[in-house]
């Protein structure tokens, strides 16, 4: 895929996690899974990092390291500034933590798998 279409996806994704974590969803059924929202988080940041690594990595500007490091700090800035937001111009929401920590979680998870995908690639060229 060209990085234009990388590029549009991660600014989409962006705003969905932006919209997602400062809108009130009081109203919808709760889930019955203990701190379903951490992992929601972590999905978010998994996503987000995956997306920008991607755009980064067709744009041909940075090595592979440097790409994934851009990407999951990227991700914390951007969780850090969400949660603060959600401190700051929220009723309904708090800054939390341990979201923090499920965002990272989730980016590191990320970086992770396409590390592995990296070093598969390596070892088993086609």
């Amino acid at each position: 895929m060209p990085k234009k279409i990388w590029l549009v996806l991660a600014l989409i994704w962006t705003v969905i996690i932006a919209v997602l974590c400062l809108v009130n969803f009081k109203k919808l059924p709760g889930s019955k899974i203990p701190n379903a929202d951490k992992y929601v988080h972590a999905i978010f940041h998994f996503v987000f990092v995956m997306l920008w690594s991607q755009y980064y990595r067709t744009s041909g500007i940075l090595r592979e390291q440097r790409l994934l490091g851009k990407a999951i700090g990227l991700s914390i800035i951007y969780g850090c500034l969400i949660e603060i937001a959600q401190g700051l111009f929220t009723t309904t929401r708090q800054a939390d933590l341990k979201d923090v920590l499920a965002n990272f979680t989730g980016a590191m998870l990320a970086v992770l798998l396409q590390l592995a995908v990296s070093r598969m690639r390596k070892t088993n060229p086609q």
